[in-house]
């Protein structure tokens, strides 16, 4: 009977699917294969959370050690120190509170004192050895101070110095603005705001040697309400002395640049060895040059689609130090439309801009225009050394190349996407890009990078980019989108372990890690691992396992660039179903002749594409079941609208995925006619009224199930999607009012049963009370009866 119910609750569940197959094969190539909630994380041990402490948020600020096997972390108010293995356990913390008279300034000024007038860290470097150097905003007031880590594990220092710095020009005063910042020979180098109202931004270098430097001040040409990404060293020659600190930033368009107000996407170059100047931009760069990073998509009618919002950088190292490959995040700030891209970009691209034409104001509309005057020499953003014009220090540059360098910052050209345009596209989802790392993995036909990249709802998407045939030629494979944290939101932090093979990432609530592969999920057989394209994972002969460069085994089996498993897995279709490795389900299904029944499959791969087999019981021959207007194929399964008796027999459920057929799921499906259903009902009331009374109220059979047998029997007259969603709404109301009704019974019980108890209190409390008066009584008469003594 309960098979009945269930029956009807699946049904009135799949109603609402009605996914039509229009366009089904296009949107799936733009799904991940797999797809993972937060529970299916935990459920699979592939996740570890640190939930946060209560006093404290804003896990943003990561400084990975791998050498000491520690992930120190800045947040509100506290600094973590975590241990790689795993970030819920064995972790120290250091209380770094904002002192209550910063806390009572911050909030006489107006600002919020939960959420602005704490202590939120945001510089953590490697100072030396034994130190880092960390800051944080202190309640609108920045401080600095050094943190004793020890020089080997075993040290197991975790120690704030008591002595506190000043923080203007390396932290931010306010906690919503961000600051890159990066600590070279003993400078840092920061891009922040110096002002408490946000207003001074400004690349800054500080502590060293040499004198406090920074970008020329209220100069929208240099700067233009910039929010600071990323700080990079990238040499420039073998000589460290053309050594170069490259920035990311976005900031508004110069004015003149578009026509109203735009964001644009930088990157900005300095000279490691800049002093500046000596009469004109004293204590101020000489070196500084900006260019617009490009990251958009071509449209047909000459319009590209821009994405300006750079939200993250990764540098790729490779083989030659000089030339990194550049990971770059994008979303939009278009009011029509939220979309996110990841561009690529190299570095002769970069150098290539910084080497043409400098932007230039002219013209009678003093637009932008490419300077077509003399250079002076030497060229201005050059780094003064021996291998290009023989000058010593910045001080010694000629006049006229500093004056130009004041005036000339920006380049006209923008710098181009490898293939000139993005690798990733999102546009139909409603979630954004936000954070990425990238890992260069040895696959058995050659090498991929693996791009994790984290969103603003706590997913991380996991993709590899397969180039066919040159770089101009890239297939993106989005593998995995998982869950990451209990409730959406915004991943602000990630770095990723090659040691450890983790991922670790932050956000507002906590810290989470996840192992970079999960090769277990894909499946057992080898044609699920190679369907994967996972270059992490490799099919060893018995399972789906972590694939390694230098073991040979013969019976390895991997398909990255293609994913074909016909090729790779032929021969061991028979082995795999020998030992079980593909699982069919095999199950019956009751329907009701003229009702509607579902019949559910659902691949574990979202790119799969399902199709139907009917076989009658007495034929051998199938057939392929089509959409029509008695069937519907969904995502979820087979809708058959109206049942007729001819369609009793088997069901075969088969997924297809880059050529390879696989059949999941063996249905077979009984129509039992009207009549006699009717007649089973008659004959179970029956049954049920001559029963005696303790059967009767068994939970087998109850009156409530008879019911469910009458809505069961009312779908016979509702063919119609229409009705049966009416039907599916009166049993829910009815099942909801049943519940209303069953909890508002239980109250009363619960309140009748504490209203006795309560009476029963009271009843011993006066009985106890009348028997203390007795005795008191008793007491009283003795005494009065009792002869006196004489």
């Amino acid at each position: 009977m309960g098979s009945l119910w269930g029956s009807i609750m699946l049904l009135c569940g799949v109603v609402l699917l009605r996914t039509e197959e229009g366009g089904a094969q296009q949107t799936k190539n733009n799904v991940p294969r797999l797809k993972l909630s937060y529970k299916d994380m935990l459920e699979s041990n592939n996740l570890v959370t640190f939930e946060g402490l209560a006093n404290s948020s804003a896990y943003h600020t990561f400084l990975l050690d791998e050498e000491k096997g520690r992930l120190v972390v800045g947040a509100k108010d506290h600094i973590f120190s975590f241990n790689l293995l795993n970030v819920s356990r064995d972790y120290a913390q250091i209380p770094w509170p904002a002192s209550p008279t910063r806390r009572d300034e911050c909030k006489w000024a107006g600002k919020d004192l939960s959420r602005e007038c704490s202590n939120f860290i945001k510089v953590l470097q490697p100072f030396n050895q034994t130190h880092l150097y960390v800051c944080g905003t202190g309640a609108f007031h920045p401080v600095c101070s050094y943190l004793e880590v020890g020089k080997k594990p075993e040290d197991s220092v975790f120690r704030l110095e008591p002595h506190i710095e000043n923080g203007r020009g390396k932290s931010p005063y306010d906690p919503k603005l961000h600051t890159a910042s990066m600590l070279i020979d003993g400078e840092l180098y920061a891009g922040t705001s110096a002002d408490f109202m946000g207003r001074d931004f400004a690349i800054f270098r500080t502590l060293g040697k040499h004198h406090p430097i920074r970008t020329e001040q209220h100069d929208s040409r240099w700067l233009n309400d910039p929010r600071f990404v990323g700080v990079h060293l990238i040499p420039e020659s073998d000589n460290p002395e053309d050594d170069k600190i490259y920035l990311f930033f976005k900031e508004n368009a110069m004015d003149g640049e578009h026509a109203g107000k735009a964001t644009h996407a930088r990157i900005g170059q300095l000279c490691k060895n800049d002093l500046g100047g000596h009469r004109s931009l004293v204590n101020k760069w000489t070196t500084f040059l900006k260019a617009r990073l490009i990251c958009s998509v071509p449209g047909s009618n000459g319009i590209d689609t821009h994405f300006d919002e750079l939200q993250d950088v990764f540098l790729m190292s490779t083989k030659d130090p000089k030339s990194p490959i550049i990971y770059a995040v994008f979303t939009t700030s278009s009011n029509i439309f939220k979309g996110s891209a990841v561009c690529m970009y190299s570095m002769t691209d970069i150098r290539r801009v910084f080497l043409g034409p400098y932007a230039h104001r002219d013209g009678p509309n003093y637009q932008w225009v490419p300077f077509q005057g003399r250079v002076p020499y030497p060229r201005p953003g050059t780094c003064p050394s021996k291998t290009f014009g023989g000058f010593d220090t910045t001080k010694d540059l000629p006049d006229e190349v500093v004056t130009f360098a004041r005036s000339h910052p920006a380049m006209f050209n923008p710098v181009y996407p490898i293939n000139n345009r993005p690798i990733i596209v999102k546009t139909d989802v409603d979630y954004q890009f936000t954070q990425i790392v990238v890992d260069k993995v040895e696959a058995e036909d050659g090498q991929y990078d693996v791009m994790f990249i984290g969103t603003d709802m706590g997913t991380i998407l996991k993709v590899v980019s397969i180039p066919r045939g040159s770089w101009h030629d890239l297939e993106e494979v989005l593998l995995e989108e998982m869950t990451v944290f209990r409730e959406p939101t915004a991943i602000t932090a990630m770095e990723l372990s090659t040691k450890q093979q983790q991922l670790y990432l932050g956000s507002d609530i906590g810290v989470s890690q996840m192992p970079l592969h999960r090769c277990e999920v894909y499946g057992k057989a080898c044609a699920e691992c190679c369907l994967a394209r996972d270059p992490y994972c490799a099919w060893d002969g018995t399972e789906c396992s972590r694939y390694f460069p230098m073991a040979k085994r013969r019976t390895r089996r991997q398909d990255i660039r293609n994913g074909d498993p016909l090729t790779q897995c032929s021969d061991l279709q028979h082995h795999d179903e020998l030992n079980g490795q593909t699982t069919l389900l095999d199950k019956t299904v009751y329907g009701v002749e003229n009702s509607s029944t579902f019949l559910e499959c659902s691949p574990k791969s979202q790119r799969a594409m399902t199709y139907w087999q009917y076989q009658h019981s007495s034929d051998d021959r199938k057939q392929e079941i089509k959409s029509e207007e008695r069937f519907i194929r969904t995502d979820q399964g087979l809708l058959i609208r109206t049942l007729n008796k001819k369609d009793s027999g088997i069901y075969l459920c088969q997924a297809v995925e880059h050529g390879f057929m696989q059949t999941l799921l063996k249905v077979t499906l009984e129509v039992i006619d009207t009549e006699r259903l009717e007649d089973l009902l008659h004959r179970n009331e029956e049954a049920t009224a001559s029963a005696p009374a303790q059967d009767r109220s068994s939970p087998q059979e109850t009156p409530n199930q008879k019911l469910w047998y009458r809505d069961f029997l009312s779908l016979v007259n509702h063919p119609t999607l229409n009705s049966v969603d009416e039907f599916c709404e009166q049993v829910w109301k009815r099942e909801r009012k049943h519940r209303r009704q069953k909890a508002h019974l239980v109250q009363q019980v619960q309140i009748h049963q504490q209203q006795q108890q309560q009476q029963q209190q009271q009843q011993q409390k006066w009985k106890h009370l009348q028997e203390r008066q007795k005795g008191r009584n008793r007491r009283t008469h003795e005494l009065e009866r009792a002869p006196r003594s004489v």
